[in-house]
């Protein structure tokens, strides 16, 4: 398993429920085309799998 995912906002917010807007930002993630690393964690885990259809998730073995 990776240690570390990147993580890239690839679709836009406009028009997305208040909670998927949240988790992307808690994701650290501001911009269409922002790209983010964090650690492989089962919280950061479950984040990309609720706003999976906003993201590329690219795994990063460090």
């Amino acid at each position: 398993m990776a240690n570390k995912v990147e993580i890239t906002l690839t679709r836009s917010l406009i028009g997305r429920p208040e909670d998927q807007r949240v988790t992307v930002r808690t994701l650290g993630l501001r911009k269409v085309n922002h790209s983010v690393v964090k650690e492989d964690t089962p919280a950061i885990r479950g984040m990309i799998n609720k706003v999976s259809h906003l993201l590329t998730v690219k795994e990063i073995d460090a």
